[in-house]
């Protein structure tokens, strides 16, 4: 499945989709030294079903943090007595309400010689200086912008449709993060600048860059993706602004670069390269890479100079119209797109001579080809 469930999430509005407490656990591994004495904030996560919650929650005091504060948007399709129930019947929901949890310590309340859920439950039902409620709790109304300004390092899965806002709030008030959505997100004018001047980054990600979300939506993986009470959504990933080793590592080039191998843009100096491991070793040009190359990038070996990825950022890197020539070309070929003379778009001849238009590329220099 490509992204059919994500985008049809952002037409319809879509958003609840539920983090796995195991894809919580094994991206937050890498993260631990950032968090001691300091506000974590998860404001799209009822404490009643949040895994984010409950990671945060029971690691409290593992992690050294000075407090926990959760928000959701009118509570939960799920709302129930009990912490973190089973992700049962999205159908009859009862009355959504807008909770707000605030935690400053988490100790063993029922003397059982360990800090577990238990005690966090308890902590819950019986601190009514803990939990509370919101008007709304929508990330954007005043009250929510006065806990998120609190906040040292916001983690959570926000609303996919409203990513953009979301990410957006994250950077003008100036926030450290680790959030999950689309590796898409990084075409938009908003968040690429950020990645290109390296101050946002991609995390560790989801295995395959795919995720099984506890969701009411119907699941339209295959049959060998599919898990039961689960909705797999691919090409999601971590984005964060908190350093992690993974920007260190070297990525090892085995490839070297020739003219049939590469083909050169029409429209843009640079090559195309099809695969991030197809990366020249020796080429000291521009190259055109998948968006995936992200999750491989080191800064001190590559720079990246733009993207593809809209009209805007084409014509920041100065692609021109593709012109009437080109479009009788491409139709003279076979060529059956929707492309107009008037778009924007990076093109290139494949090893047929066919006209092809580049897919969504990070265009990127190698700061130290080797020349053998």
């Amino acid at each position: 499945m490509a992204n059919k469930n994500l985008n049809a999430a952002k037409t319809a509005k879509k958003d609840e989709f539920y983090t796995q407490l195991t894809d919580i656990e094994r991206e937050l591994q890498h993260y631990w030294q950032h968090f001691r004495d300091k506000v974590v904030l998860c404001n799209c996560d009822d404490p009643y079903e949040s895994n984010f919650f409950k990671y945060f929650a029971l690691r409290f005091n593992q992690l050294g943090l000075k407090k926990l504060i959760c928000t959701c948007y009118n509570g939960s399709p799920v709302q129930g007595n009990e912490l973190m129930i089973d992700f049962g019947d999205f159908t009859n929901e009862p009355k959504k309400i807008a909770y707000k949890v605030e935690i400053t310590e988490v100790k063993d309340l029922n003397g059982d010689g360990a800090v577990d859920l238990s005690d966090v439950q308890y902590l819950l039902k019986n601190d009514k200086n803990v939990i509370g409620t919101l008007k709304t709790g929508d990330f954007r109304d005043p009250e929510c912008i006065e806990l998120l300004k609190q906040a040292d390092i916001v983690v959570t899965n926000p609303p996919f449709s409203l990513f953009r806002e979301y990410f957006s709030q994250l950077i003008k008030y100036d926030k450290k993060f680790l959030i999950v959505g689309s590796q898409k997100s990084i075409g938009c004018k908003e968040i690429f600048p950020l990645f290109k001047d390296n101050k946002v980054w991609w995390g560790y990600g989801f295995k395959g860059a795919a995720a099984h979300f506890y969701s009411p939506y119907e699941d339209t993986a295959t049959a060998g993706n599919h898990i039961k009470d689960m909705i797999r959504v691919s090409g999601v990933t971590w984005f964060t602004n908190l350093e992690i080793a993974k920007r260190n590592e070297h990525m090892d080039l085995v490839c070297r670069y020739s003219p049939e191998e590469y083909p050169h843009y029409e429209n843009y100096n640079a090559i195309e390269v099809r695969q991030t491991s197809d990366i020249p070793y020796d080429y000291d040009g521009i190259m055109g890479v998948p968006i995936t190359f992200l999750d491989k990038y080191n800064p001190e070996q590559f720079e990246i100079i733009g993207s593809n990825s809209s009209t805007d950022l084409c014509k920041e890197l100065g692609v021109k119209p593709l012109g009437d020539d080109w479009i009788r070309r491409y139709r003279a070929a076979g060529g059956t797109g929707h492309n107009t003379a008037n778009m924007v778009r990076i093109v290139y001849n494949d090893s047929h001579g066919k006209p092809k238009v580049a897919f969504s590329r990070i265009f990127i220099r190698n700061k130290h080809p080797q020349k053998i």
